[in-house]
């Protein structure tokens, strides 16, 4: 163990208890991370070499791609370090960068689930006006404002750990670095950072939400005046795959609020597993939803490893 020096490094956790199989636990998790990286990275260069897919519907799933990639990138490397190798240290500069990114990321993704209902109401309430209202230059501001969005919101209250003093444990609570978990190991008022993260949640993934379930009133309102039953179910049909991403999303977003709320009395191993699961399951369930229930997708795929290409 370090001393309680504020410059020492932090110290990661897998799963306490079963530090003698932690090897096998890696196999699942190295599996996953080669399927997360494969599927997304599959979806990124699908849309990039596939002309039929230069939409605005598809860049907008190319920027959930690329999210889901740098969320997976940013916490498996230290995961596998401590479940595979036993490196368990990460200095506090580095420990700071991680839990940023992580943070930032996962807003990143709620707002570009919100720019994807964006696409889908506009492509069904008004869909003359489509190619007009989302232009590419309109696309490119929309995800850059989702960007900057999670990079400046973030900023705020990851910029104080840099100071803050540490001067009792330097274990942290999982194999990465959250904010959550390192601000408890201050020797400092961390009031602010209580209280921010709490009104940013609420301002964010809470008020995306709130949006993308109105949109969707809004769209089954519209769909619903067709007269046409074929589509009817046509326009539903290019919801269901984003409607999916949000509720994986979301729900795993909820689980994990929940269980760090209120489960103070639950088993430590089940708020492990749900932070697994929050950074794990949606990068891994995206790529298959929209690889299962877009044709366009699906053929773009055979395409893809067929060996034929569409210019």
């Amino acid at each position: 163990m370090w001393p309680n020096s504020s410059a020492a490094p932090f110290l990661l956790t897998g799963f306490l208890g079963s530090e003698a199989v932690h090897h096998w636990i890696s196999i699942p998790f190295f599996i996953t991370y080669l399927s997360i990286l494969f599927g997304n990275g599959t979806l990124l260069f699908l849309i990039w070499k596939d002309h039929s897919l230069h939409e605005p519907m598809y860049y907008f799933l190319a920027m959930l791609a690329g999210t889901d990639l740098g969320m997976t990138l940013t916490t498996m490397p230290t995961v596998l370090g401590v479940l595979v190798l036993d490196h368990r240290e990460i200095a506090q500069g580095a420990c700071f960068t991680q839990s940023y990114f992580i943070h930032t990321l996962a807003i990143v993704e709620s707002g570009v689930l919100l720019a994807m209902a964006y696409d889908r109401f506009i492509a069904i309430r008004t869909p003359l006006r489509y190619k007009s209202i989302l232009t590419n230059s309109q696309v490119m501001k929309v995800g850059l404002g989702a960007l900057l969005r999670g990079f400046v919101s973030i900023a705020p209250p990851i910029l104080p750990l840099c100071w803050f003093p540490y001067c009792h444990s330097h274990v942290l609570a999982h194999a990465f670095c959250l904010h959550q978990d390192v601000m408890k190991l201050a020797c400092a008022d961390i009031t602010f950072n209580r209280v921010y993260p709490v009104i940013l949640v609420a301002l964010t993934f809470f008020l995306d939400a709130l949006i993308i379930l109105f949109s969707y009133v809004l769209i089954l309102k519209t769909v619903g005046g067709i007269a046409s039953g074929e589509k009817r179910a046509k326009a539903l049909n290019t919801c269901v795959s984003h409607i999916s991403c949000v509720l994986v999303f979301y729900i795993t977003v909820i689980g994990l609020t929940f269980i760090h709320r209120f489960g103070k009395h639950a088993p430590r191993v089940a708020h492990v597993t749900m932070s697994y699961v929050y950074f794990l399951f949606p990068p891994f369930m995206n790529p298959i939803i929209y690889s299962i229930k877009t044709q366009q997708i699906q053929r773009g795929i055979i395409r893809l490893f067929s060996g034929h290409s569409r210019a």
